[in-house]
C-alpha cells in the first residue's frame, strides 16, 4: 500500500486515443502474434514522487472471429510522466483502443526544496 503523506494529493487524468488501424490495414487489425503499442504521456505538472497510475480500457473495437487477448498497462513511471501501454497477441484482430488513465500522488509544496 502507498501511503501518501502530504497535505497536498494530485489527481490527473486523461484519455487518450491510442490507435485505429482497421481504416490503414494496420499490423494490430492484419497481423499476428505479439503486438505493442505505447505512448509516452507527461504529467501538466511533476509530483513530488513517483505516482499510482491506473490505466484501463475506454474504447475497444476488437474483430469477433477470434478470441479477445489483450493487456493494458502503465509503465515506466515517473514523477513527470509515464507509458501507456496496449498489447495483444495470436489472431486476436484489434481495430481501434483508447485508453483512460488516471495518476494520483503527493505535490511537491512550496516550502520543500532539494539539495543538488
Amino acid at each position: 500500500m502507498k501511503k501518501l503523506q502530504s497535505h497536498l494529493i494530485g489527481v490527473e487524468r486523461g484519455d487518450v486515443a491510442l490507435f485505429s488501424d482497421f481504416d490503414s490495414d494496420g499490423e494490430m487489425w492484419t497481423g499476428t502474434g505479439p503486438r505493442e503499442r505505447r505512448k509516452k504521456l507527461r504529467f501538466s505538472e511533476p509530483f513530488r514522487d513517483v505516482p499510482s497510475v491506473h490505466v484501463t480500457l475506454s474504447l475497444w473495437d476488437m474483430d469477433s472471429g477470434a478470441n479477445i487477448r489483450a493487456e493494458v498497462t502503465s509503465e515506466k513511471v515517473t514523477k513527470h510522466g509515464f507509458d501507456l501501454v496496449f498489447r495483444t497477441w495470436a489472431d486476436t484482430r484489434v481495430a481501434r483502443v483508447r485508453m483512460s488513465w488516471m495518476a494520483i500522488g503527493e505535490l511537491p509544496g512550496e516550502d520543500d526544496w532539494e539539495l543538488y
